[in-house]
């Protein structure tokens, strides 16, 4: 009897996490069975692809930037708007992890538990996504880049959106290339540079040196430095491009003056420029739709005090990401707190039925709101003085150029990073333009024309 009852007890069991075992398997199946079906490995289980019955993606205005019609994914007519919108909308074999075709795939897909990715009558059956992009701001930043390779972001710092997000290179998802994988010039073309890379900042990093400064060391306003080129430190140079003679820290900034930042951030020390970049998002990452962002770098703990002066300048080990930046100019436009940006306006089923939107969300505060004062009529100063109100008519801009030494024998990148001061174009952009050299002539062009056609 001891036996049978242990054998009833054994097999009870048994049943029992069979039934357990079934419950979350038909659990699974009903409520994640398109996270499997979308699989790479699943990639056969319809003749088109996984996408081949799939919603369409349309940019704020409707545009379609990719449908699929008969089992097969098609993109949009204009090859440049395609190019420029790969990194946002992803290409079909998913290769690309920030745009929506992988990042929504499930809802795309159109998957459901009685005819998996299949639609029975051939028409698409997925889900519709729509962007916050503007394809023609897309099609106007790749255009600009002319072959260059960077990232260029634009986004409305009130709202959240993204107006524009360019990563370059890039390729033509409605064609790729064959050699995709073994040709230099598309090394890296599956990296969204906008939100996955870091660079060298050069002279865009001074908004922080000075934040610091401006937190930190009283009577700034009426100081005067020395520039005659170049000072030994640690008995090595730090160079100026020119030789400003006595300037203010207000002129120094304007004019990119690299001793003006050395010596303050020496006079500063490795404690206080630290503590800045960190409460300005340094260390940080940022999620935009789920995808967390590349942390900008900034680490002086074993500098010396000749690489405590070239960072403070925007080199020695610095490294910043571009959609970072473009946060901090929205945080300073408000007052010292992003909102962060997104790029998923909703996901939309049968009969325009919502299954999600997107929305403003803030962030935490990098600035406080008199640093924030404080740093735009900085910024404001200049564009006024030395860039130029021509570059951005009638919009306030506040910028900061940038020319970053990356070694190896290429030229520095360009940069340029800013916002527009009026609240009818409440634009923040950051351009960064790899071998542009000069940030006002390379990235700037760009960015000039982003906001003249966002504005519209």
């Amino acid at each position: 009897m001891k036996t049978t009852g242990t054998r009833s007890l054994v097999l009870w069991i048994l049943a029992g996490g069979f039934l357990v075992g079934l419950a979350l398997l038909l659990y699974g199946y009903v409520f994640h069975g398109g996270d499997w079906a979308i699989q790479p490995y699943n990639g056969h289980l319809v003749g088109g692809g996984q996408l081949g019955y799939a919603g369409q993606v349309l940019d704020r205005n409707g545009v379609v930037l990719a449908y699929s019609q008969d089992g097969e994914r098609f993109y949009n007519d204009d090859q440049t708007v395609r190019q420029a919108c790969l990194h946002a909308v992803g290409d079909t074999d998913g290769f690309i992890s920030t745009g929506v075709q992988t990042q929504f795939r499930t809802q795309l897909s159109g998957y459901n538990f009685f005819t998996g990715l299949f639609s029975p009558t051939g028409e698409a059956s997925g889900h519709n996504v729509t962007l916050t992009l503007d394809s023609n701001l897309q099609k106007i930043a790749l255009e600009k880049f002319n072959g260059k390779r960077g990232a260029a972001i634009l986004y409305n710092y009130k709202s959240g959106e993204i107006l524009c997000m360019v990563s370059t290179p890039t390729f033509d998802p409605a064609a790729p290339p064959s050699d995709i994988d073994s040709n230099p010039q598309y090394e890296g073309v599956y990296l969204n540079r906008v939100l996955s890379s870091t660079y060298t900042p050069g002279s865009i990093f001074k908004i922080v040196t000075t934040a610091a400064a401006l937190d930190s060391i009283s009577g700034l306003d009426t100081r005067q430095f020395e520039c005659n080129g170049s000072i030994i430190v640690n008995n090595s140079k730090i160079t100026c491009l020119s030789k400003h003679g006595n300037i203010t820290m207000q002129d120094g900034l304007a004019k990119s003056c690299n001793i003006v930042f050395a010596e303050l951030a020496m006079e500063l020390g490795a404690e206080k420029m630290t503590d800045m970049a960190q409460r300005m998002g340094f260390g940080q990452s940022f999620e935009i739709d789920g995808i967390p962002t590349a942390a900008s770098f900034y680490d002086v703990s074993k500098a010396n005090d000749n690489e405590l002066g070239w960072s403070g300048i925007g080199q020695y080990t610095d490294m910043v990401n571009p959609c970072h930046m473009v946060i901090l100019m929205g945080a300073i436009a408000n007052g010292g707190t992003p909102v962060i940006p997104y790029y998923v306006q909703s996901v939309t089923g049968a009969f325009g039925f919502p299954f999600y939107r997107g929305h403003p969300s803030w962030g935490s505060e990098l600035v406080d709101e008199t640093l924030a004062g404080k740093l735009e009529a900085l910024l404001r100063y200049n564009v006024t003085s030395d860039y130029g109100d021509d570059m951005f008519p009638g919009m306030n801009v506040c910028a900061k150029t940038g020319t970053a030494e990356v070694g190896g024998g290429k030229q520095p990148n360009g940069w340029i990073i800013g916002y527009s001061a009026n609240d009818a174009t409440p634009y923040a952009f950051a351009v960064v333009v790899e071998e542009g050299n000069y940030g006002i002539s390379s990235a700037g062009r760009i960015a000039s024309a982003l906001m003249a056609a966002a504005a519209g």
